[in-house]
């Protein structure tokens, strides 16, 4: 009896193993990937909560171009105020080269309330077609010829000044034989082209005053 059973239990082994051989291996035999709490099995990397990658903030917009500047006849520069009455300019000093259709030339004295001290001389233009770097170096010759100064002394190198927010280029140059006298500054930009007689000033008290009056001289 004991043999019989033996020989049952070894067949019984036998025709599982073949069962499983034939059918492969079961589903429930096989690890799965834990189920998200929709179901979802697909594997995920960093997903925003809508499930899609996030993007980037899109950059600011830039400003639009506010257009050409232009010059202005303005009541007041930089603290000082236009001399008006019979000590106004009745002409224009200084030759601002070609002028053309569209273009603004400004002329004016400027000095402080009260003030007896020389005014400041002011000469600029607008909508210049050329490069505005040579209308400068021209206005500032012509000012050179309004002051007389002698050719036989050399030109007077114009020295670099900060601009401040209006941008271009700014420069002032000394024309004295001593650290102050007679200061030229003159500025260019896109457009725009001015100078400026300072007398008995500095190239750094001169430089400071054209920049202040810039803003209230160009838009």
């Amino acid at each position: 009896m004991k043999r019989a059973s033996a020989r049952r239990a070894g067949l019984t082994a036998v025709v599982a193993l073949a069962i499983l051989t034939v059918g492969g291996c079961r589903t429930e035999d096989v690890a799965l990937p834990a189920a998200s709490p929709s179901g979802d099995t697909s594997p995920r990397g960093d997903a925003s909560p809508s499930g899609d990658a996030s993007e980037p903030a899109s950059p600011n917009p830039k400003p639009e171009p506010s257009g050409p500047r232009t010059l202005v006849d303005s009541p007041t520069a930089g603290g000082l105020d236009k001399v008006t009455g019979s000590e106004a300019l009745t002409d224009v000093p200084v030759d601002p080269g070609e002028m053309r259709d569209g273009m603004t030339l400004v002329v004016g004295n400027y000095r402080a309330a009260g003030s007896q001290d020389a005014p400041v001389l002011f000469e600029g233009v607008d909508h210049v077609p050329e490069d505005t770097n040579k209308r400068r170096e021209h206005l500032f010759r012509g000012m050179l010829e309004y002051i007389q100064w002698d050719p036989e002394l050399g030109n007077p190198q114009a020295e670099p000044v900060e601009p401040g927010p209006l941008g271009g280029s700014v420069e002032c140059l000394l024309a004295s034989l001593s650290e102050d006298g007679n200061v030229i500054c003159g500025w260019a930009d896109e457009g725009t082209a001015a100078v400026a007689l300072f007398e008995n000033s500095t190239l750094a008290d001169a430089g400071e005053l054209f920049v202040a009056m810039r803003a209230d001289l160009e838009h």
